[in-house]
């Protein structure tokens, strides 16, 4: 009782320009006994600072005009004593020196858990409340990956951070290792499958041809199963965590705001239905787990991946012609609902995605175009790492490796600012005019 009395007395300014995001947090920290308090951008916190001193800010990196790093820099310029923890789906070396440099005391990695929100917090709380054994450090340059970070964190706040950051990495660690015994368990399935194959061939010359047929269609098929597992688990679990998220809410509102819990519930109704598609997709895609690629009409593709995602108000240009087909893997039709996915999530003011084919002297290349914000020229090659897409379902990581089955390369060429553009590069033999 104690301890929910005084935490009743902390005050949180959470800044997130995702309403449901700040929602759960919100949620989340009131039924710890915290008092928030909530801004959906970095010019509305600072306004929300001037007016009242909060003991702690919690801030979303990514957001629309100024960003997280800026926001922290600002707080510290003008309010040095309000310890600052970064809220982020990112999280490389890069994050934490440029965490640093803007003064910001830990970091939080979405999906947030309860528990370890609520260490954080205290953690930050006891370091700012200790006196730093340096005094005032003087600001350190350190090159890294290319960039030059100016630091003037001292012990205490710089080791809040490490550790903070490799809480995270021992739980990434946790869930990779998971996932790596699986897959090292249905591989020695397979290979025990290849071994039984080859032995019982072994006397059989006149088969060996066939021998190795089989054994290449059963490495493929390995390899889309690790595909189909990445693309479960991580689809599923984002939208089983989001499900939870609205029913949450809607239960928490019910009594006072029945309207707003009405609208959660309508929300995780949406969430139920994306759930069924993937698992529609996964048991479709059961039946051909080993099958070889196949031609398929891109026109076709594009009408087909829009059923995997509500498109609302954004409009789907399809200027592909009709009757031209690529040789490729069956999951590209998730790549084309991703790449919808991802213009409507990131995109932020796109109303229109357009795709189109381009004829090139060694092939053909298929456009995805939108007009939203873009992507910054320094993410055009990190928005298809691994871990950039583990937090948005299928990902551009799994789409390049899909693609590259059979040599179709994907890349990002549009203009910051002026629009998103992924280009699929077909070469000649893997696609084909009817």
């Amino acid at each position: 009782m104690e301890e929910i009395q005084k935490r009743s007395r902390m005050s949180i300014l959470v800044v997130e320009d995702s309403r449901t995001q700040a929602e759960f947090l919100r949620h989340m920290l009131e039924e710890e006994g915290y008092d928030v308090t909530l801004a959906a951008d970095g010019e509305e916190a600072l306004r929300r600072i001037e007016a009242g001193r909060p003991d702690i800010v919690l801030t979303d990196i990514l957001m629309p005009g100024m960003d997280g790093y800026e926001l922290c820099r600002r707080i510290k310029q003008d309010s040095p004593g309000i310890p600052v923890i970064l809220v982020t789906n990112l999280f490389d070396p890069a994050d934490v020196m440029r965490g640093l440099a803007a003064g910001a005391d830990s970091f939080i990695v979405k999906p947030v858990e309860p528990g370890l929100v609520c260490s954080q917090i205290e953690a930050v709380m006891r370091t700012a409340e200790m006196p730093d054994p340096d005094g005032s450090p003087a600001p350190l340059e350190i090159p890294f990956a290319g960039s030059t970070y100016t630091i003037a964190a001292g012990r205490l706040r710089i080791l809040n951070t490490l550790l903070s950051t490799y809480s995270v990495a021992v739980a990434k660690n946790a869930e990779l290792q998971e996932a790596q015994e699986q897959l090292h368990s249905l591989n020695e399935q397979l290979q025990a499958a290849v071994g039984d194959l080859s032995r019982s061939n072994e006397s059989l010359a006149a088969e060996n041809q066939e021998r190795r047929r089989v054994e290449a269609a059963l490495a493929d098929a390995n390899r889309k199963l690790q595909l189909m597992a990445s693309i479960t688990r991580h689809d599923l679990l984002n939208q089983l965590a989001a499900l939870e998220g609205y029913l949450d809410l809607a239960l928490s509102l019910r009594e006072r705001e029945p309207a707003n819990a009405w609208q959660h519930v309508e929300s995780a109704d949406g969430m139920i239905t994306r759930i069924s598609n993937t698992l529609r997709f996964t048991a479709d895609y059961q039946k051909v787990g080993a099958a070889s690629p196949v031609w398929q009409e891109i026109r076709m593709l594009v009408e087909r991946s829009v059923q995997y995602v509500p498109t609302g108000a954004v409009s789907i240009v399809n200027a592909v012609p009709a009757g031209v087909e690529v040789y490729a893997d069956p999951l590209i039709e998730r790549v084309f609902s991703n790449l919808i996915e991802n213009a409507m999530r990131y995109g932020e003011k796109a109303t229109t995605i357009t795709f189109s084919l381009r004829r090139e002297s060694d092939g053909y290349t298929i456009l995805c175009e939108d007009d939203g914000v873009g992507v910054p020229s320094d993410e055009k090659e990190k928005i298809f790492s691994y871990a950039y897409g583990m937090n948005t379902g299928l990902g551009l990581f799994l789409a390049r490796e899909i693609l590259a089955i059979t040599g179709i390369t994907i890349s990002e060429t549009g203009t910051p600012g002026k629009g998103a553009r992924f280009e699929l590069l077909c070469p000649v033999e893997v696609i084909r005019a009817g």
